[in-house]
């Protein structure tokens, strides 16, 4: 393990409330001066996962177990997600988490590889695959976008209301406490919802989740709006990919007009879509999709 960005004490308190929940090594690298940490597992072809807001690297964690002993799989915490570093000074936009996460990627050498994206991680995702469309094996999608919807709910743009929006998800961990119960249709146990909330423990920790709100880009004159309209226009170059899209229909946020737009962007694709799961369908929906998504792999990456 290369040496962690924060103290020993600090990434003991972590992982003393992540119960059996995360039995992963912690790797770091530096991307653009800042320490990013990140699961690597298993060896073979390269799947690469990209987590949202509010989770992090933890949310992969079974599709991690049941890939890793056929694939090396790379899911990463985002700057100021998980175990990565938190900082302050730091330019949280859809950007720059593009290009930590292509950073990481150059620094570990990894030049072809399969994507799983989920949530924000949809845009951050194929914003990484749009850079170096030749390195994509194929795409699996779970509750995302990766273009601009009208239909982000009204409960979201409330959080992005500057005093409320810092008071609720940075001051009392609204956000993060919120999605461990509402984005999971099947329910966490107490200690998952620990789990999932442990890294946003403190105020300046949970920095990270509340720029991520504030960077959905719901209006044109938003300055993350130019990139993904970018973004969206540049789905075309995947149209020969192989991708799937898993879809919790249970989902308050990426609902399934967001599933609709997909599968008109990506005829091509396979769908599955699960009736009881919801926003972490990847939680919520393992065992319907599991060898699925294992025969998708094997034929695709």
């Amino acid at each position: 393990m290369q040496e962690a960005p924060t103290s020993a004490l600090a990434i003991q308190n972590i992982r003393n409330n992540l119960s059996d929940h995360y039995p992963y090594a912690n790797h770091f690298k530096k991307v653009h001066g800042r320490q990013m940490n990140y699961i690597d597992e298993g060896q073979g072809p390269v799947i690469v996962m990209v987590h949202g807001n509010p989770s992090w690297s933890i949310y992969w964690r079974k599709i991690i177990d049941l890939l890793k002993g056929q694939y090396r799989v790379i899911a990463m915490d985002h700057i100021g997600c998980g175990f990565s570093e938190k900082p302050d000074d730091y330019s949280y936009t859809l950007h720059q988490r593009i290009e930590d996460a292509s950073s990481l990627l150059s620094q570990l050498g990894i030049s072809q590889f399969s994507l799983l994206l989920h949530d924000w991680g949809g845009a951050i995702g194929m914003g990484l695959a749009e850079k170096n469309p030749q390195q994509i094996k194929s795409i699996v999608v779970f509750n995302s976008a990766a273009f601009f919807s009208p239909n982000i709910p009204k409960r979201i743009a409330i959080c992005r209301w500057p005093v409320f929006g810092r008071l609720a998800i940075q001051g009392f961990n609204a956000f993060a406490k919120a999605a461990v119960v509402m984005a999971t249709n099947k329910g966490f146990s107490k200690s998952l919802q620990q789990a999932y909330i442990a890294p946003y423990d403190n105020y300046k920790n949970r920095r990270a989740t509340y720029e991520f709100v504030q960077d959905i880009p719901m209006e044109s004159s938003h300055p993350s709006r130019p990139l993904i309209d970018d973004i969206e226009q540049g789905l075309s170059k995947f149209q020969n990919h192989p991708m799937m899209l898993i879809w919790g229909e249970k989902d308050w946020c990426f609902d399934t007009s967001f599933l609709n737009t997909w599968k008109q962007k990506f005829p091509q694709a396979k769908v599955l879509s699960l009736a009881t799961s919801g926003h972490y369908v990847v939680e919520d929906g393992f065992e319907e999709y599991q060898s699925a998504l294992s025969d998708f792999l094997r034929n695709h990456s």
